[in-house]
């Protein structure tokens, strides 16, 4: 006796489950050799990609591979239109499910892989690709169910209008964290300065100690913590002295006004000999510059060659020993702050301090002594 399940006869039903499960396990098993052939293959090369494949291939669901099965082997029966077109649309949105967790899972292992090979020298990175990955990760999760939403019919063009209206009140009420947010995924892309680098905001100098979603830390000279926001800091004149790579020196001496001609002539010479018998030095120029108010003023350049802040001050230190030594060698005296006073008539002024005592009264007027008291008899 025949019987008829749903338009099919029993053998048409036994043949779509032998398709379906026959295709069910050459998925599998194909998915199987793959993982293994692509393991044993990365366990002896150095690239990333081939690990990749393993962890996004070992990722396959079990569902997705019985729904292709099932989906295989429903072409063997006869089904209603309406039938075909759910089933049709239920492999589509297993589908692109199983699309978006292989991509989810290629998201998650490509930035662990960019945190183990830059972490050790860029460790901005570590904290500033999580908010790369969430975005990337949201919008690859809401494509997909646009995606299968847009499968099963449902008019997706007024819920992207709907959540494009919802999308702007949001932004508008919370911008100054989307600021943020996006000015943190700015310094991971464009780098102007990592954890770690020394840098300088509107006068504040410090050590970059942490870059967040929100915020950026920086430990100051002094020792205490500035928070400072990302939109805010990116919107600062930023100096990053680590990646400074040289140091231009300008400073002054002053002579006092009594060196002669000569030796105001060889001081130029002096001064450049000084500093271009130091180490890691380019010597530019040495000029008398002006004439100040108490010192003639001489001014150096010079440029160090290595940004180390402590080698500079020791080559500025090696220079001061230095003209400190050549200057009391020639007699030429370092100046300092002085003012000279120029009386118009001194020997009236003389003349007048002559005819005063010390206690102020005129020399010309006697003084009469006091008598003697009487002894007593």
């Amino acid at each position: 006796m025949d019987y008829v399940l749903l338009g099919n006869d029993l053998s048409t039903w036994a043949i779509a489950i032998g398709i379906a499960a026959a295709v069910s396990m050459a998925l599998y098993t194909a998915n199987r050799m793959l993982v293994r052939r692509i393991g044993a293959f990365a366990e002896h090369t150095a690239t990333h990609l081939d690990d990749m494949a393993v962890r996004v291939l070992s990722k396959t669901s079990t569902a997705f591979i019985v729904t292709m099965g099932i989906y295989a082997g429903s072409q063997w029966l006869l089904l209603s239109p309406k039938a075909e077109t759910l089933l049709r649309n239920l492999a589509v949105g297993i589908l692109l499910l199983q699309i978006a967790r292989w991509l989810d899972i290629g998201v998650r292992g490509w930035i662990d892989f960019y945190r183990k090979k830059r972490g050790a020298t860029d460790v901005a990175a570590t904290t500033s690709t999580a908010a790369l990955t969430f975005v990337v990760r949201a919008a690859l999760w809401l494509i997909i169910i646009l995606m299968i939403l847009d499968n099963f019919g449902v008019n997706i063009t007024t819920l992207v209008a709907s959540l494009g209206i919802g999308g702007i009140a949001v932004a508008l009420a919370v911008q100054n964290i989307l600021g943020d947010l996006f000015s943190s995924l700015s310094i991971l892309l464009d780098k102007p300065f990592v954890v770690g680098d020394f840098i300088t905001v509107d006068g504040i100098s410090g050590t970059v100690q942490y870059v967040g979603l929100k915020t950026t830390r920086i430990r100051s000279l002094t020792g205490e913590e500035i928070v400072i926001s990302n939109s805010d800091l990116l919107k600062s004149r930023i100096h990053n002295n680590r990646r400074q790579e040289t140091r231009r020196i300008v400073f002054s001496v002053g002579v006092t006004y009594d060196v002669t001609e000569q030796q105001l002539e060889m001081i130029p010479g002096m001064l450049k000999d000084i500093v271009s018998s130091k180490e890691n030095v380019k010597f530019d120029r040495a000029h008398f510059k002006s004439y100040g108010a108490s010192s003639l003023d001489f001014e150096v350049v010079y440029t160090m060659t290595t940004a180390d802040y402590g080698m500079f001050m020791d080559v500025q230190q090696a220079i001061n020993f230095e003209m400190f030594r050549r200057f009391n060698r020639e007699r030429i005296e370092f100046a300092y702050p002085t003012q000279t006073v120029k009386l118009s008539n001194p020997e009236a002024l003389r003349g007048e301090a002559a005819n005063e005592t010390f206690d102020g009264a005129p020399r010309t007027e006697e003084r009469r002594r006091p008598e003697p008291l009487p002894r007593p008899r």
